[in-house]
């Protein structure tokens, strides 16, 4: 295989959720394959390093603030990347949220609707204007990051529900925007060590515990999805889309089988 179908060097990609952990990864690995890199957030501090960072290993990386919950928002980000550069060949959407850990009885409304807003519906607003920019030049690939959450229900609630529904959003986008060269996948990440997830690590007993239930036995890092998404993004998965790679550790299958005592 010719490795060089994973370069991505010509290509302008967003990140959102790109300050830090998943994101971020995600960010600097695209740019160390050639892509010129805008990450996005709400807040500038926290983006500012990550450009920088890029650019301090020559790449071309840039920051800009906005709320992908706000419609108005990814309007101005996306005139803002294409005014700068010209083009967008790559959209991950990695901005989310959980305000609510807790029991469904409970969950109040406010909650739900700062959930969905970020997870679910910035996520399709961004989606479908970054599409219109990428069918004007002949394609593109857009990366969802969905949750094993979003295929097996756990104590996250309405999360996992914005989840399932990143996913099959995922495969309406690619059955319908595959004719415009448009390729849509999606990513399930199972307990990565990110804030988003601190009170399933942090605690080093909690932590252990959750180790035991994965074949892997171990937690992810964030470092440790960029391949996946370096692959979604690049020529090397050009016959890829409509699908959901799961990267868990194994977690979705349970505790390993016939453990061995060391």
């Amino acid at each position: 295989m010719n490795l060089s179908m994973f370069s991505l060097e010509g290509k302008v990609a967003l990140v959102t959720g790109g300050s830090r952990g998943i994101g971020r990864a995600c960010a600097l690995a695209l740019a160390d394959a050639g892509a010129t890199v805008v990450v996005s957030s709400r807040k500038i501090e926290g983006l500012e390093p990550v450009a920088e960072e890029i650019r301090a290993k020559g790449g071309k990386g840039m920051a800009i603030a906005a709320h992908v919950a706000r419609t108005e928002d990814s309007k101005v980000l996306i005139e803002k990347v294409t005014k700068e550069f010209g083009r967008l060949d790559i959209l991950m959407n990695n901005a989310g949220t959980n305000p609510y850990y807790g029991p469904l009885m409970d969950q109040d409304e406010k909650t739900w609707d700062i959930t969905m807003n970020v997870n679910l519906k910035g996520l399709f607003f961004l989606s479908q204007m970054a599409a219109r920019v990428m069918k004007g030049q002949g394609g593109g690939s857009i990366i969802n990051t969905s949750s094993i959450g979003g295929l097996v229900p756990g104590e996250l609630g309405v999360y996992c529900v914005t989840k399932a529904a990143v996913i099959m959003l995922t495969e309406v986008m690619a059955k319908e925007w595959g004719q415009h060269n448009i390729r849509v996948n999606a990513i399930a990440p199972g307990v990565i060590k990110t804030r988003l997830s601190e009170a399933l690590w942090k605690d080093p007993a909690v932590g252990a515990q959750v180790e035991k239930n994965m074949p892997l036995m171990r937690l992810g890092e964030p470092e440790e999805l960029a391949g996946a998404v370096l692959l979604l993004a690049s020529d090397a998965g050009s016959y890829i889309t409509g699908e959901t790679i799961v990267i868990d550790g194994g977690r979705i299958y349970g505790e390993p089988a016939h453990l061995e005592k060391k």
